[in-house]
């Protein structure tokens, strides 16, 4: 016997409906539960050459604040800055994009950021940024600079500062940031001028594509952000942040970047970040704080 054709059309509309729903599920959860609920916090174990043996140091790394973005999400920023004062690393750096690109105000915005911030060297936590190209892109580096200093936050364009601890200078774990990649801001050679020979190192830069550029042996150990790890990464479909990324861009997404991507000697890790471009959802790809623990080989 023949289905008549009003069962068929009502399932229709019931697979709809059901598909209507679960898309406003997961976008519910994508803009209210992952971004701001659940925080994946990664702990790097990493052998430093050159680090003396016995030595310890962590270096707090997250990335992509974004503030200025509608919908930012200011409430995960400030969970991160109080857990990395909760765990008094050696220090801490911002890998880039402070700011969103879409900024009414970056002067309110860089002040925003620096408030954001500044419980961390308030507890003596050394406190550091780099720039990404959001903050290029809407002259906001002038005033983050500013707002910044005034709360004790340092900043590192293509610069290299020693970190507090024992042995004398050329033995002291440095931490160099490299200046945002987009602009034509990255100048490796002047950022590893201020290291001394031989000294370890942790190498801190926005975009992925600035390791490229890095000698053989100059980075044993580099964080990045940039890339949102994919902002919004389900399985079988598009990664959201593809489209902000250039193809080049594209190769090292998240985590541990392949072998190959860089110089012989160096190794990065691609951080997710806190905030989020576009559309304020993250699936698959929560905000993210990032400690690196380095030893000395040995140790």
């Amino acid at each position: 016997m023949e289905k008549p054709r009003g069962d068929g059309r009502r399932w229709g509309r019931r697979i709809a409906a059901a598909l209507a729903v679960a898309v406003v599920a997961l976008l519910g959860y994508g803009a209210l539960v992952e971004p701001r609920l659940i925080l994946d916090v990664r702990t790097l174990d990493v052998e430093l050459p050159r680090f003396p043996e016995r030595t310890e140091a962590t270096v707090a790394v997250f990335a992509d604040l974004q503030v200025g973005m509608w919908f930012a999400n200011t409430a995960m920023i400030e969970r991160v800055v109080d857990e990395v004062v909760r765990r008094r690393p050696t220090a801490a750096v911002v890998a880039g994009d402070l700011v969103y690109g879409d900024a009414q105000d970056p002067a309110a915005q860089a002040v925003a950021v620096a408030e954001l911030l500044e419980p961390l060297p308030l507890a003596g936590i050394p406190t550091y940024v780099v720039f990404g190209n959001h903050d290029h892109a809407v002259d906001a580096v002038q005033p983050l600079i500013a707002a910044l200093a005034r709360r004790g936050v340092g900043v590192l364009r293509n610069e290299a500062v020693p970190l507090p601890g024992p042995g004398p200078r050329v033995s002291a774990l440095h931490l160099v940031g490299l200046g945002a990649y987009r602009f034509g801001r990255t100048d490796v050679a002047a950022a590893l001028a201020e290291v001394p020979d031989g000294a370890p190192r942790l190498v801190v830069m926005h975009n992925p594509l600035s390791f490229r550029a890095l000698p053989p042996g100059s980075a044993p150990v580099a964080v990045a952000g940039h890339t949102h790890c994919g902002q919004i990464a389900l399985p079988g479909l598009p990664v959201w942040s593809l489209l902000e990324l250039r193809a080049d861009e594209r190769l090292a997404l998240a985590g541990w970047a392949p072998a190959g991507y860089g110089a012989p000697g160096n190794a990065l890790f691609v951080t997710c970040g806190i905030g989020f471009s576009r559309i304020p959802v993250r699936i698959n790809a929560p905000p993210q704080l990032v400690f690196v623990r380095m030893e000395g080989e040995g140790s």
